[in-house]
């Protein structure tokens, strides 16, 4: 936080260009509202102009459009809310870690890891692991035997990679993360449950990031994927032989049960529920809270769920609700008797 840049700098290493003074020097990012001096603020939207005009940020960043709505620096883009998300990388970069094993890793002898590799306090790495150049793995991280990880993948403290999965360059799973545990599969005889096992991988794809506490279920006998791009809040249960398209964005508490198959570029919201074995169209969006109970097919927005209404009036709409065959077959009646009256 405490490095600084001129708007030149910036400009220099992202892009864009600058309108107004260029050597006005910004060593963080922060929202139009909290912003002081040394901040860079991003402005999208017309109807913010009243909190751009209170702001104390140092400059913005905007388009083209918006350029006249502020006497102040401004870095002007096609589109200042990625832009935003690049310059708070480039202000605030990983910690550089120490290459090496700590000391207190268990490291299984026939584990292949570069020098350029860091790995953490008490890491475990099974038999025949692979690692890529630069692959990041800190403190408590378990990794189960035949895992391959490709370079620059980065595992903060706790994620667990269970055997035989296969990960791709540049992924960043956080704290928590578990892949490749048993999917939910059982078969039922004479009323006691066997469980089948599950003997499939999880494989994941390049730049695909996942939160904390999320959980990818290996595939029964198929392969559970996660294509190039995909991004994975918190709290996210992906079940087994699913398939989740790649630059596909999952907010957080969804639920994907086992062999759904997900587009590309796809946008779910947070604690949205997709039941299993259904195809979901690339570009599809789903509202967030929605169930999606059957496949769907074209790309639009999708929404199934009630606006939320006090616990008494809910109860009045839910009763309502049961009644809707009684009401359809009282409106069929009523619409014959008008006919058979227009007909005299």
């Amino acid at each position: 936080m405490s490095q600084q840049y001129s708007l030149n700098d910036i400009v220099s290493a992202l892009g864009g260009h600058v309108v107004g003074d260029g050597n006005v020097l910004i060593n963080r990012v922060s929202s139009i509202a909290n912003a002081k001096t040394g901040s860079i603020s991003f402005f999208n939207d017309s109807k913010y102009q009243k909190a751009l005009a209170a702001s104390e940020a140092s400059a913005f960043i905007m388009r083209e459009a918006h350029v006249n709505l502020s006497e102040l620096p401004k870095i002007v883009v096609d589109n200042p809310y990625a832009y935003f998300a690049k310059l708070s990388a480039f202000l605030n970069p990983l910690a550089v870690v120490p290459q090496g094993i700590h000391e207190s890793a268990v490291i299984h002898s026939t584990a292949r890891i570069p020098d350029s590799c860091s790995i953490g306090p008490l890491v475990s790495i099974g038999e025949n692991v692979t690692l890529g150049e630069h692959v990041v793995i800190t403190s408590g991280c378990v990794v189960e035997n035949d895992v391959k990880i490709a370079d620059g993948t980065r595992l903060e403290p706790n994620v667990v990679i269970k055997h035989h999965c296969e990960i791709g360059e540049n992924c960043h799973f956080f704290s928590g993360v578990i892949i490749g545990s048993d999917g939910f599969g059982y078969a039922e005889e004479a009323g006691k449950w066997l469980k089948i096992p599950q003997v499939g991988r999880v494989v994941i794809h390049a730049n695909v990031d996942i939160g904390a506490n999320t959980t990818v279920d290996r595939g029964a006998i198929d392969d559970t994927v996660i294509e190039e791009g995909v991004k994975l809040d918190n709290l996210i249960q992906i079940g087994h032989n699913c398939v989740i398209g790649a630059h596909t964005v999952i907010a957080g508490c969804v639920g994907v049960a086992g062999s759904a198959r997900i587009g590309k570029h796809c946008k779910i919201g947070g604690a949205a529920m997709i039941l299993g074995h259904l195809e979901i169209a690339d570009h599809v969006t789903i509202s967030p809270g929605s169930m999606i109970t059957r496949s769907l097919m074209a790309a639009d927005t999708y929404t199934a769920l009630m606006p939320f209404q006090t616990h008494k009036a809910w109860l009045s709409t839910a009763a309502r609700i049961r009644h809707l065959d009684d009401f359809a077959d009282k409106i069929k009646q009523l619409e014959n008797e008008i006919t058979l009256l227009k007909a005299k």
